[in-house]
């Protein structure tokens, strides 16, 4: 990963990540791809949406769902900075926005 090109979104707007019966199947590491991305969703909880679809497919991946993971694991790479760290014995009030278009939802 010290080589993979930082992206500056988990996902491509336009891209649908769904059902993908024309592809070819993949390596049996997607498994593990996905296990270490839901480990992650911890602390970064701006890939949980994308992680939780990807990890839909762990029977039978294509490699529309790897270059999906793939795409997410460069976006990790460019935000290591980023995320949620929580100290014990520190107090704080959590307040969080959300804008979300179920209607577009596959």
């Amino acid at each position: 990963m010290d080589e993979a090109i930082p992206m500056a979104t988990h996902t491509h707007p336009s891209t649908i990540i769904g059902k993908d019966e024309k592809g070819n199947d993949t390596p049996e590491k997607y498994k593990g791809m996905i296990d270490s991305l839901l480990y992650l969703t911890a602390s970064k909880p701006d890939i949980v949406f994308d992680v939780c679809l990807c990890a839909r497919f762990q029977s039978c991946p294509k490699v529309s769902h790897v270059t999906a993971v793939k795409r997410i694991m460069r976006y990790l790479v460019g935000t290591t900075n980023h995320g949620l760290r929580f100290e014990k014995g520190y107090e704080f009030d959590l307040v969080g926005y959300c804008n979300v278009d179920f209607v577009g939802d596959r």
